[in-house]
C-alpha cells in the first residue's frame, strides 16, 4: 500500500469505518444494548474459495472520510440579556409593502392552479426580502401567501399563534381581481 492508502485506512479505522478492510475480511454485526457493535473475523481459505466471484459490500459510518466537522472548536456566544426589542415591529410599513407586492405581481394575472402555486412562493420570498430590507433587528420574519380562485364564494381564514403579545405582531393585506384573490400575512416574532 502507498502512504496515502495507509493514511486513509488508518483514518477510516479511527472513524469507525469498515470500508478499509481487505477483501479477505468479513464482519458481523451484533446488537449489544441500543447500539450495534461491529465484530470482525478473518475468513478461512475454504470460505474464500466458496465465495469466489461474489462482491463484497462495505459499511462506512461517514460518507466523506476527509470531512472533519468534529475537530472544529465550539462557538461560544455571550448572553445579551436583552428581553425587549430596541424598536417595535413596523406593522404599517410592512402592510404597505405587502399591498405593493401583491398589486405589482397579480394585477393582470388570471387564476391558473400551477401558476398560482409558483406565484405564492415567489411573492412570499419577495415580501420577505423587502421586509428584511427594513433592517429590523432581532425579529424573525415569517411570510405566508394564499392565492385562490375568485368565484363568488365566501372564505374565512384564521391563524393562531403562541407568542409574546407585548413584542410579537403581524401585518396582513389582501388583493382581489376578477379571477383571483390573494391574502398575505407577515409575522414578526421577536428573537431574544
Amino acid at each position: 500500500m502507498t502512504d496515502a492508502q495507509s493514511k486513509a485506512a488508518r483514518l477510516l479505522r479511527k472513524q469507525g469505518s469498515v470500508s478499509s478492510l481487505s477483501s479477505s475480511d468479513v464482519y458481523k454485526v451484533h446488537k449489544v444494548g441500543p447500539y450495534p457493535e461491529l465484530l470482525f473475523s478473518r475468513r478461512n481459505s475454504e470460505q474464500k474459495e466458496a465465495d469466489e466471484g461474489r462482491s463484497m459490500s462495505t459499511v462506512s459510518f461517514m460518507d466523506d472520510p476527509g470531512h472533519d466537522d468534529h475537530y472544529r472548536p465550539a462557538m461560544k456566544f455571550e448572553n445579551s440579556y436583552q428581553m425587549t426589542p430596541g424598536r417595535k415591529f413596523p406593522s404599517g410599513k410592512v402592510k404597505n409593502i405587502i399591498k405593493d407586492v401583491l398589486e405589482g405581481y397579480l394585477a393582470e394575472e388570471k387564476y391558473e392552479p400551477e401558476l398560482c402555486k409558483q406565484m405564492s412562493k415567489t411573492i412570499s420570498e419577495v415580501i420577505k426580502a423587502r421586509v428584511k430590507e427594513l433592517m429590523i433587528p432581532r425579529f424573525k420574519i415569517i411570510c405566508i401567501v394564499d392565492i385562490g380562485q375568485s368565484n363568488n364564494q365566501a372564505l374565512l381564514m384564521g391563524s393562531r399563534c403562541l407568542w409574546d403579545s407585548a413584542n410579537d405582531t403581524y401585518s396582513s393585506a389582501e388583493f382581489r381581481n376578477n379571477s383571483l384573490f390573494a391574502i398575505a400575512q407577515v409575522y414578526g416574532v421577536y428573537y431574544e
